[in-house]
Formats: C-alpha cells, sequence, structure tokens
C-alpha cells in the first residue's frame, strides 16, 4: 500500500491495515495496529521529506508484520525517554505496544531506503 507522504497519509494507511486483518481473521490485532501503522507513518511525515510512504503487511495464522518504508535512510529512530510534554512518544508507544519491533536498511553499505516495523502476535502485547 502506497500514498503520497501527506498529512492524511497515516490515516489512509492506518484504516487499509485494519480492513486487511480484519478480513483475515485478525481482529484483536487491529486497533494496536491502527495506533503503532498512525504513529510510525506520522513519524515519516515530520522527520522526512520522503516523497511517498509504502505499508507492507505480511499476515499468516498467528502473527503479522507492518513494515513502514520510506526513502531517508538516515534518520534511525530510537524509542525516547518519557518525558513531559507533547509529541515525542510515537516510537515509546511502538515499544511499549508491539511484541517486536526494529529498522532494516535497504542498499548495503550506501543504504537508499529504510522501514520501521513491528510485528503483533495473537494472544501477545497487542492483542485485545
Amino acid at each position: 500500500m502506497t500514498t503520497a507522504n501527506v498529512p492524511t497519509a497515516a490515516a489512509v494507511l492506518r484504516n487499509l491495515v485494519v480492513t486487511l486483518l480484519c478480513t483475515t481473521g485478525h481482529e484483536t490485532l487491529a486497533q494496536t495496529a491502527r495506533l503503532l501503522t498512525s504513529e510510525i507513518v506520522t513519524n515519516v511525515y515530520r522527520h522526512t521529506a520522503t516523497r511517498v510512504v509504502h505499508v507492507e503487511v505480511t499476515v499468516d495464522e498467528r502473527q503479522t508484520w507492518v513494515y513502514v518504508h520510506d526513502d531517508k535512510p538516515r534518520y534511525r529512530p530510537m524509542p525516547p525517554e518519557v518525558a513531559d510534554g507533547e509529541g515525542g512518544l510515537g516510537l515509546f508507544i511502538v515499544d511499549e505496544c508491539a511484541d517486536a519491533w526494529g529498522i532494516t536498511h535497504y542498499g548495503a553499505q550506501v543504504p537508499t531506503s529504510k522501514a520501521v516495523w513491528f510485528r503483533l502476535v495473537e494472544g501477545g502485547r497487542g492483542s485485545s
């Protein structure tokens, strides 16, 4: 799923992820996937100048992986410390809610893109 990197990208992509999970029998993961997809896509919008955002979802019987791709490999997000104030909690939320998450760089020695990904498991941290 791909869309332009615009203010509405998070809403469009999170709704597509939720629809996919609900139609493949993963309703218990849908709301957590909605939140985490929204947080990561919003980070792409706020912290990169990439023109498009691509979301790849892999679903199997027990779990799902969501990869949010952009073409700006230099931004290496890490979960922030919890601090007072607004903003800056997106990756902290991902870290707290996902069963696993990470960053994958593409392009070997000179990365040309990256994906921030998360995994949710039925019965795991992100099940409702």
